[in-house]
């Protein structure tokens, strides 16, 4: 059948370079955006996102391919994928959070789901990736045409780096190298699926006592976060049971918590105290660390 004359046909288009990739999307703005995995182009639609018809390839570029570990930091190109962080970060040093959080993807997925994928996708709560990266002070590359910005990843509006921008990568900073970091997440059936609610934990303790607390939620607002409230409820508490929960009862009291399809809103506010029972239960063991 011939294809009708006014008929739009999509652009795939395979850079050779950041640059040439950082040229291509600049040049089709609106009408344009970076691919990768290309996971969530299956996922979009689903969650009414609309689908850009014009495509840059990134996913192959070896200058986003890169990964490199220093003890407590990081900086990752956004074309790594869940696995290599699976299988390049020590889950028992300051970034295991990572590690984890990235562990909660399905294999098959996660050999093709990338770093900078799970950073832009929206409005997708569920991102495991990004309350992790937020407690290890995530700041995110991006580069507009010629021109370069790193910013927060907090203050990265709907995880959107704007129309015609390339993320880069992503620089991890643990709060020190003897910190420790969980991630804990609630599934509704099995360990594979999306997770109804999380937390990502950092702490470095003092002695007996948290010194310095970082705690993001995933799953529950419109977009991860991080909660000083729940920060501010450990520091300076022994990280026990009863300074967990009291931390997820303030987190409870403040988020602007979402129900959805699989859990109502009242659901995910009664399991915040126990999912940070879980994460706390496990640093003070010796994990993530």
């Amino acid at each position: 059948m011939a294809r009708p004359k006014d008929a739009f046909v999509p652009e795939l288009i395979y850079p050779s370079s950041v640059d040439d990739a950082a040229a291509e999307l600049a040049r089709l703005g609106e009408e344009g955006e970076p691919i990768a995995g290309a996971t969530w182009v299956m996922l979009g639609p689903l969650y009414r996102r609309p689908t850009k018809m014009n495509f840059v390839a990134v996913g192959d570029l070896v200058e986003l391919k890169e990964l490199v570990t220093n003890g407590a930091t990081a900086t990752i190109g956004a074309a790594v994928t869940h696995s290599q962080l699976v299988d390049s970060i020590d889950r028992d040093g300051p970034l295991a959070v990572l590690a984890e959080a990235a562990a909660g993807t399905p294999r098959g997925i996660g050999n093709v789901a990338t770093v900078g994928g799970n950073i832009c996708v929206s409005p997708y709560a569920a991102a495991d990736l990004v309350p992790a990266l937020l407690v290890l002070d995530g700041q995110v590359e991006i580069r507009d045409g010629e021109a370069a910005r790193s910013v927060a990843l907090g203050d990265l509006t709907d995880g959107s780096p704007g129309a015609g921008a390339l993320v880069t990568g992503v620089r991890a900073s643990a709060i020190s190298e003897g910190s420790r970091s969980v991630y804990e997440r609630i599934t509704v059936r099995a360990s594979g699926e999306e997770a109804v609610a999380s937390v990502a934990l950092a702490v470095a303790l003092d002695g007996d006592t948290v010194g310095e607390a970082r705690v993001a939620f995933g799953s529950v607002e419109a977009r991860s976060k991080r909660c000083a409230e729940a920060e501010r409820a450990l520091i300076g508490k022994r990280l026990d049971a009863e300074a967990a929960a009291a931390a997820g009862e303030a987190a409870s009291a403040v988020l602007e918590i979402m129900g959805d399809a699989d859990a109502p809103a009242d659901y995910k506010r009664r399991v915040l105290p126990g999912l940070m029972k879980r994460a706390a239960a496990r640093i003070a063991a010796g994990k993530g660390a």
